[in-house]
């Protein structure tokens, strides 16, 4: 068996995710640095699908990888042991050195947690970089850029 990196609704990223014990606290709800840790594999399966693994990045000479900027998270909901989750991401741009993606931990129709997160292409011990052109072809058809 193989593991999933979940998969797309039309241009939606959707990860599955379960909670386990490890991720609540002593109140019995998910500890608030989980989500950010549920996020995190959300985007990363998003961006593997969408062609652009962290392995890929490394590959780079000089090697790169993708840091965070910016996150701006709002707890909604809680959820709780063996909630089952989907991690929905949308990529909202991919300019230069930066890409916006907005994602959301889903129960059912509840929406328990969203995040506006700001990531930055850098080198490995260096500066900002900017994708590649081949970097930004992969990602452009997945873009959802923002309504105004």
């Amino acid at each position: 068996m193989t593991p999933t990196s979940g998969a797309f609704d039309v241009q939606d990223h959707l990860y599955p995710v379960r909670v386990y014990y490890e991720d609540t606290d002593f109140s019995g709800y998910v500890y608030h640095a989980a989500y950010v840790k549920f996020f995190e594999r959300g985007r990363s399966e998003a961006l593997r699908l969408m062609g652009v693994s962290h392995s890929d990045l490394l590959a780079l000479n000089p090697p790169a990888a993708m840091v965070v900027r910016r996150m701006d998270v709002e707890y909604l909901r809680p959820a709780v042991i063996d909630d089952a989750l989907i991690v929905r991401s949308v990529m909202r741009s991919a300019r230069g050195a930066r890409l916006v993606i907005d994602q959301r931990i889903e129960r059912g129709d509840a929406v328990l947690a969203k995040v506006r997160l700001e990531v930055a292409l850098v080198t490995i011990g260096g500066g900002p970089r900017k994708l590649t052109p081949e970097m930004a072809a992969k990602l452009k058809p997945w873009l959802q850029p923002d309504l105004p």
